[in-house]
Formats: C-alpha cells, sequence, structure tokens
C-alpha cells in the first residue's frame, strides 16, 4: 500500500474533525466533498451556504457542516481571542472584528475543541495562515519553535530513506534558525516522520562540515543544535554534523563518520537553513523525480496547515489526511 493511501486509512480510523478555513473556494469545496464520502474526516467549511453551492452547484454538502460568519453568534469567539490578546493592547472591538475574518475563526474553533484541527492557505499567504495560529493555539510543550517539514516519497528502487520515504525540515518557514531552533525542528521533522510517514526516524544535522571536517561559526551552530537535540530528545537516534553523502551513504559513513548510529541510514534531514532546505527539496523531487508531499506545518499545540495556493484538490485531500494524524 501506498504511502499516502496509508495515511488515509489511518485517518478513517481516528475520526477527527477538520475545519477549511476557506469554505467559499472552489477547490476546498469540492476536497471537503471528497474527504467526507471517503470519510477521512468530518469536514467544516467556514462561509455562507449559498455563496458554496453558487461556486460549486455540483457538489453534495450532505455530512459537512458550514459555519457562515455573517450570520452565526461569533461572541463564544471573539471573548476567548480578547482574553487571549488584551495583554497585548487588543480591544473587545478589535477581537469581535477578528473574529470575522475566517483565518481567525477557524483556529478559534480549533482553540475551543469545536474541531481537532485547521488547513488554509489556498488563497491565503503562509503569513496570514500562522500569524492567528502563533497567537492562539501557540506551540506544543517542550517545542519552542513553529516549522515545516515535506515527506519526500523517492522513485522506487531507490536505495535511500526508509522504504524509499525521507523527511526534509525545516523547507518553508524559518529562514535562518538558530542553534534552539534547529534543535526544535529536529525533534518536530522526527514526530512528523513516525506520525505521518509511519517511519522510525533517524536524523541527520546536516552541514557543509562531518564531525570536525571544517571549521566555520556555520558548522559551529549545527553541532550545538545536535547537542541540544540530543539532551532534549535522548531516545531519539540524532548525529551531527553531516554532511549529506555521509548522512545518506553507508560507504561514506564508514570514512567520514565510523561508529555513527544514523550515518549512512539517515531518514529525516534536517537543513541548516531555508535556503538550503528549499533548494534541496526542490532538487529531489525535480531531479530524482520524488513526490514532495507537504509543506506540513509542525510546532503548534494542535494542528494547523498551510496549503500552497497552487494546490490541487487532491492535495487538500492529502494534507486534511495528514493533519489527522497530528491530531492528539
Amino acid at each position: 500500500m501506498k504511502l499516502l493511501d496509508q495515511v488515509k486509512e489511518k485517518a478513517r480510523k481516528a475520526g477527527k474533525r477538520i475545519v477549511l478555513a476557506e469554505g467559499e473556494e472552489e477547490r476546498n469545496i469540492k476536497a471537503a466533498e471528497i474527504i467526507t464520502r471517503e470519510k477521512i474526516a468530518e469536514v467544516t467549511l467556514i462561509g455562507d451556504e449559498a455563496v458554496i453551492r453558487k461556486v460549486c452547484p455540483d457538489v453534495k454538502l450532505d455530512g459537512i457542516k458550514i459555519v457562515n460568519p455573517k450570520t452565526a453568534d461569533l461572541s463564544k469567539y471573539s471573548d476567548t481571542l480578547y482574553e487571549l490578546r488584551k495583554a497585548k493592547g487588543m480591544t473587545p472591538e478589535q477581537a469581535k472584528e477578528l473574529t470575522k475574518d475566517c483565518l481567525y475563526l477557524g483556529v478559534l474553533m480549533v482553540k475551543l475543541g469545536e474541531v481537532d484541527g485547521m488547513v488554509s492557505g489556498a488563497i491565503h499567504a503562509t503569513g496570514d495562515v500562522l500569524r492567528p495560529a502563533l497567537q492562539i493555539i501557540k506551540t506544543a510543550p517542550g517545542i519552542s519553535t513553529v516549522s515545516s517539514c515535506f515527506i519526500m516519497i523517492l522513485p522506487e528502487g531507490c536505495k535511500y530513506g526508509e522504504n524509499g520515504i525521507m523527511v526534509f525540515g525545516d523547507c518553508a518557514v524559518n529562514p535562518n534558525p538558530t542553534a534552539e531552533q534547529l534543535a526544535a525542528i529536529a525533534i518536530s521533522s522526527a514526530a512528523s516522520a513516525r506520525n505521518i510517514a509511519g517511519i522510525d526516524p533517524k536524523v541527520a544535522m546536516l552541514s557543509f562540515s562531518t564531525k570536525g571536517s571544517a571549521k566555520h561559526e556555520l558548522v559551529d551552530k549545527v553541532v550545538e543544535a545536535t547537542k541540544l537535540v540530543k539532551e532534549l530528545a535522548p531516545d531519539l537516534a540524532v548525529d551531527g554534523e553531516l554532511q549529506a553523502d555521509a548522512a545518506m551513504v553507508e560507504k561514506v559513513a564508514n570514512l567520514k563518520a565510523p561508529g555513527s548510529s544514523v550515518a549512512g541510514k539517515a531518514n529525516v534531514l534536517i537543513f541548516p537553513d531555508l535556503q538550503a532546505g528549499n533548494i534541496g527539496y526542490k532538487l529531489v523531487q525535480r531531479l530524482a523525480g520524488a513526490e514532495a508531499i507537504g509543506p506540513v506545518c509542525q510546532g503548534f499545540n494542535k494542528p494547523v496547515n498551510d496549503l500552497s495556493r497552487g494546490c490541487s484538490v487532491d492535495d487538500i485531500v492529502n494534507v486534511v489526511a495528514m493533519t489527522v494524524l497530528q491530531c492528539k
């Protein structure tokens, strides 16, 4: 069974509720119908039902909950937002106005436990999606940084990763992470590898140096991050600093990092900055023909995932299924 089929099958058994905040957008509406029909999750759309039916007149809305921010009583949401943000200077009037925004309303529904997670971003920028989640849901206990990863499904017969699956982080959120942020990215990416990809994470902290082969402050940051990961997650298989070939190729690992439990066997690659991560996953996607699933947002106390604005209906369905597997 392919990974995405496995993810959907697990999602069906979980019985979770997901809100699609951009509920009047065509791809989201069509995805909601598929998700409901395939019983991947219970779906809530935020929007006006009349608009939704006009946009997609042939879509069946049976079993889909619709919340219209123009007509619904939003007082409990605005009260919650005000209490959470009044120390930052938010007024009750500002909270009432923000609650009408579909992204804030969706996140507040997650916060209040009415749904288990949110997926958005088909028509909103990443910053717009993540901002209310950072303000309202915040990070999970022990995690200081929200980040992202891509699940890379390598071409059949590829010998790298675990059963042709690797996880790359962070490729979409943090431009220049500190050592502390890199450590958080590594721990979150390992959790994503385990919970979504179903693999036993072996985490390589990547650099242009392997075990002191080069001296530079950029290398020092990766060394410090590796040390922090080992302190924060002592049971996690992690090693660094490692060059990419030492991380993945056993022969190279035996020469450059003998005795390492990760080198030559890594299936989770942590890039030192966003430039390297974004370039790396796209090169593997294009040159190796790998399927890149994501980005998967990680580190929130409750799951919120950001879509690409170029996403397809199938992409939304897949991200919803992965979001379900992030729910507690």
